[in-house]
């Protein structure tokens, strides 16, 4: 992730939670306010995709990829339920992975 994307993402983040409208021109003044120089495409750009997608849906869906919305996309193109349909996205447990062993808890190291 390029230093102008990390800056116009906590900017959409700063004026999302702050309550203000995200626009081009007002993730620009958050980004030059701080001091980083940005391409002039960024703040364009994230502008377009928050008017398209909630800052809340984008914060959800943050490490689930891009399989989760096909999966939500596909019962409201076939009609039908709508939103009722949407299945709940998989939670995959997390397996704790056993403790290596270090060279200290053996009894030895590599300078004995």
């Amino acid at each position: 992730m390029s230093v102008g994307e990390l800056a116009c993402t906590y900017a959409c983040l700063l004026l999302h939670d702050d309550g203000i409208s995200i626009t081009a021109d007002k993730i620009s003044a958050v980004v030059s306010a701080a001091g980083i120089e940005v391409e002039s495409y960024w703040p364009g750009l994230f502008a377009k995709l928050v008017q398209k997608r909630s800052v809340e849906d984008l914060i959800s869906n943050v490490g689930s990829g891009g399989g989760a919305a096909v999966a939500v996309s596909a019962p409201v193109a076939g009609g039908g339920g709508g939103a009722a349909a949407a299945a709940a996205p998989v939670v995959e447990e997390k397996k704790e992975e056993p403790k290596e062993e270090s060279d200290d808890d053996m009894g030895f190291s590599l300078f004995d």
